[in-house]
Parts: C-alpha cells; sequence; structure tokens
C-alpha cells in the first residue's frame, strides 16, 4: 500500500434520522473524517441508486435527493451541496471500460445513502462527490468486480465510500420493545465479519446467499451490494477493520467496514 492511497469504505447507513441525530455511529462516522487522509474526492456507492445498468453522475453541482418520507420536515430543509466532478466521472468510464457507463448530467445527485453518511464524514461539503450506481440486473459478483477496478482510483486520492446495511429486513424491524437483534441477523452479521478478509476465490460474501439466513437479511440485496464495492478493492495485504457494529430494532446491521 502506498502512503497515498486512500482507504475504501462500507458504511452501515440505518435510519435517515442518523443526520439530525448524535449516537455512537454517527460518532464513529464522524472520527473517520477526522482521523483520515482528506481525499481530493470520493466516489459514493449507495444502495438508494438501484438501476438498470450502471450510471454515475457527471454534473458540476449534483442535488441533495430527498428519497424517503414521513420524516421531520428539518431532515427535508437539510442540504449538502457537495460539488460534482465531471473529469472524475470521465476517469471512472474509463476505469471501467469497456463496460458501458452512462454519463448522468441531469436526473440523479446524492441520494440519502450517500449524502447522509458523508454529512457527518464531512460537514463542510467541500469534496467532489461523484456517485456510482449499483446495477440491480447483476449478480453479486458483478460488483465485486467493479470494485477491483476501481482500486487503482484509490492511488490518485480518490476514495469510496460505500452505504448499505448488511442486515436490512424492514418488514421485521421492532419498532416497539429493546429491539433486541434475531438470531438469524445476529448470524448473518456475524457470517459478514468472519468472511471480510477472506482471500481466494468463491469469496463467501460474494456467494452471500449461500447463508442459511441471508433470505431474511436480505429479503432484496441492494443494501448489502455496496459492501462488494470495498472488499473488491481490497488488495489482500491491507487490514480491515471495524470502525463500528451494531444491530437496530431487530433487523437493521449497522456494521461500518473500512479497508486500508
Amino acid at each position: 500500500m502506498t502512503m497515498s492511497r486512500m482507504p475504501a469504505l462500507f458504511l452501515g447507513h440505518g435510519s435517515p434520522m442518523n443526520v439530525l441525530e448524535e449516537n455512537r455511529y454517527t460518532q464513529a462516522w464522524r472520527e473517520l473524517g477526522v482521523k483520515l487522509p482528506r481525499p481530493k474526492a470520493i466516489i459514493a456507492v449507495s444502495a438508494h441508486w438501484y438501476t438498470r445498468g450502471t450510471a454515475v453522475t457527471a454534473m458540476e453541482n449534483p442535488k441533495t435527493i430527498h428519497d424517503f418520507g414521513g420524516f421531520p420536515q428539518a431532515l427535508f430543509d437539510t442540504q449538502y451541496p457537495a460539488p460534482g466532478s465531471p473529469a472524475l466521472a470521465a476517469r471512472i468510464q474509463q476505469q471501467l471500460a469497456p463496460l458501458p457507463v452512462i454519463a448522468d448530467t441531469r436526473e440523479w445527485g446524492l441520494d440519502h445513502g450517500a449524502w447522509g453518511v458523508l454529512i457527518k464524514m464531512y460537514p463542510q461539503a467541500d469534496i467532489p462527490v461523484v456517485q456510482l450506481s449499483v446495477d440491480g440486473t447483476q449478480p453479486a459478483s458483478y460488483h465485486f468486480e467493479l470494485g477491483r477496478k476501481l482500486a487503482a482510483l484509490r492511488d490518485e486520492g480518490i476514495m469510496i465510500v460505500a452505504s448499505g446495511n448488511v442486515v436490512h429486513n424492514l418488514r421485521q424491524v421492532k419498532w416497539e420493545g429493546d429491539g433486541s437483534p434475531y438470531p438469524w441477523a445476529q448470524a448473518f452479521n456475524q457470517y459478514v465479519r468472519d468472511n471480510l478478509a477472506y482471500r481466494g476465490d468463491d469469496h463467501p460474501l460474494v456467494n452471500f446467499m449461500q447463508h442459511e439466513g441471508a433470505a431474511l437479511a436480505n429479503p432484496t440485496p441492494e443494501h448489502f451490494l455496496p459492501l462488494l464495492y470495498v472488499l473488491g478493492a481490497w488488495d489482500s495485504k491491507e487490514p480491515i477493520g471495524i470502525p463500528v457494529d451494531g444491530i437496530e430494532m431487530g433487523a437493521l446491521s449497522m456494521l461500518s467496514v473500512q479497508v486500508g
């Protein structure tokens, strides 16, 4: 690992209310922003831009997307006016070639899976951010391979910040009571932890649906897949750490992963 190589992060983003609240998860994100080397720019991979095909935001000034409902007005009033970077968008297209990557100059922006964590890490919103979509038509191995192709950008001062939840079952969340984790949620979360540093072919986390609790932990895969971009960007030698972990409301993992 070179001294200039940027870390790659997967952050369990949880509820949009984390934007307004302070807790041990948001504190961990804030500490990452303070202690890690300052990136030239950020590639954000969020569970909430789930598309057909792969796209990248390529506008100068991406809008703040409030893609949620039923929350306090203060959350809708919050803006994250980080600049975009058409140059980085083009660099991503180049790095992922020959894969066709759509340059989105108007439609998207930064959704809450991206800005909801970055607003804690870099509250000044002064680092360029480009968001990469998650192609929902592709298998898990595709997302892992994209992470491998993006890894070289880490040596150019670019930080990868992916966001989702490795356990995400909103139908099973406990809205009342102590919110103690379901056994299947704990088991799958531990399975992820145990296999983060796996070396070799047939990565267990690429093949995550083999786990007996996977269907309950991830009824749909979009919140899990961003992790694979970070694991794909790992060189098998760098340290892998867990800045924070926990399961909220029984069925929502807040596990965060740091590579490098």
